[in-house]
């Protein structure tokens, strides 16, 4: 009974062993991702067009055509991420249309008390009155802290907004983004992607007042009293500072860099009519790099690009009709790290059913034969190896830890680090 015992054992786990490869679910598995399946694939995603930029460094990036949504090429565009200050296009997207521009606000000193040390400010004083529109021109110009935090407070306090952001999030089907703070200040936990900030600039540049404000150079800002001072946009390619020429047809849309995030930037251009949208987020090295690597992908995508075929979309949202995705589905495709990537985008959920009905198949050829080859095995035996079967089949044909949402973790560990520094 013992050796019957031992060799069932030892036919169940290897013809499991020949099944598993078809049977495994990972974290890039699932056949509803935000976006096609193919977004959630580890390495350069293109189909069509050749030529792409042989410097690029950042851990993710993503250029699509702003009108129609199409992904025209990618890279790790689900990976989460620390987003620094283009979390305030989604801050933006949730406040911008709840105030008139004309209105006019007295800062009290509650309304920066809770600005975070280190943040890049606009410099707004308390006890001076500031008009909704200087206010949004602090925000996306001087990336103001200060100024994110008094339209905050005007609109019912950090915590209001902050889940006010995450149901647009979830609305604009940016499934990738955990919003813990309103300005994109580090804080553990606070995250997003390449295809979620796209689809924030998307969405934002179809107001005219977003537009307008993440494409203005310079204003002229209170001081107190009757005196002010010039702000410039910390754009680099709209104003051509920090050795950086201006790029051509630039529109916006928003930069952003703390010491944990390093630099991102999403920024969108118009030639020809055709308005192209870029995110790149966190190269290796230098503080030019961002723009440096999204004005070459801007270039490609006005030039090899106009041939590229879609290997992707920009959804739309929810609430203007965009076919919803399953969130447990999208989350689990987008790990922190990038979802592996192969040819076929890892197995399918029928796949996996597949695979598990393939084991099944095997198991039970493996036992019928053990059966025929002992047949003066006793009986109890036989049921014993046969309970052994069962067992082990419905165990081999489970899902994986890794296909339970592994992606719903915060990223890497810079990415959950605090204390970082808002600067240009």
């Amino acid at each position: 009974m013992r050796e019957c015992s031992r060799l069932s054992r030892r036919a169940v786990l290897g013809l499991t062993a020949a099944a598993f490869p078809l049977s495994m679910a990972t974290e890039a598995s699932a056949t509803t991702v935000v976006g096609g399946e193919r977004l959630a694939r580890t390495g350069v995603q293109v189909r069509g067009a050749s030529g792409l930029p042989g410097k690029l460094t950042a851990r993710s990036w993503l250029i699509a055509d702003c009108e129609s949504g199409e992904v025209l090429a990618a890279f790790n565009a689900h990976r989460r991420l620390a987003p620094a200050s283009t979390l305030k296009m989604l801050f933006a997207d949730t406040v911008l249309k709840k105030f008139d521009r004309t209105e006019r606000y007295t800062v009290k000193d509650s309304d920066v008390s809770d600005v975070p040390a280190g943040s890049s400010l606009v410099g707004i004083k308390s006890g001076l009155t500031y008009t909704v529109d200087q206010l949004w021109q602090g925000v996306f110009l001087r990336s103001g802290n200060d100024a994110v935090h008094v339209l905050s407070h005007m609109n019912g306090g950090i915590a209001r907004t902050v889940a006010e952001m995450q149901a647009k999030a979830e609305d604009l089907q940016a499934l990738d983004t955990h919003v813990v703070s309103p300005d994109g200040f580090d804080h553990p936990g606070q995250i997003s992607s390449a295809y979620d900030l796209s689809l924030f600039a998307r969405h934002g540049l179809k107001d005219a007042d977003f537009r307008g404000y993440c494409g203005t150079r310079t204003a002229d800002f209170p001081a107190g009293g009757k005196k002010t001072f010039q702000i410039q946009n910390t754009d680099r390619l709209l104003t051509g500072a920090w050795g950086l020429r201006t790029y051509d047809g630039l529109i916006g849309v928003k930069n952003g860099y703390t010491s944990n995030a390093g630099n991102t930037f999403t920024g969108a251009a118009t030639r020809g009519g055709r308005t192209l949208l870029v995110t790149v987020m966190h190269p290796a090295t230098g503080s030019n790099a961002v723009y440096e690597q999204t004005a070459a992908l801007l270039d490609w995508g006005f030039g090899h690009g106009r041939s590229a075929q879609s290997v992707g979309m920009l959804v739309d949202p929810l609430s203007e009709g965009g076919a919803s995705a399953d969130p447990a589905q999208g989350r689990k495709a987008a790990p922190a790290g990038g979802a592996p990537g192969s040819d076929s985008g890892g197995p399918s959920t029928g796949r996996v059913a597949e695979g598990a009905g393939l084991t099944a198949l095997l198991l039970a050829a493996g036992a019928a034969m053990m059966v025929k080859r002992r047949r003066r095995a006793a009986a109890a035996a036989t049921a014993e190896a046969d309970t052994e079967v069962a067992r082990v089949t419905e165990t081999a044909g489970a899902p994986g830890p890794g296909s339970t949402g592994a992606a719903g973790s915060t990223g890497t560990a810079g990415a959950t680090e605090s204390g970082g520094r808002h600067r240009r």
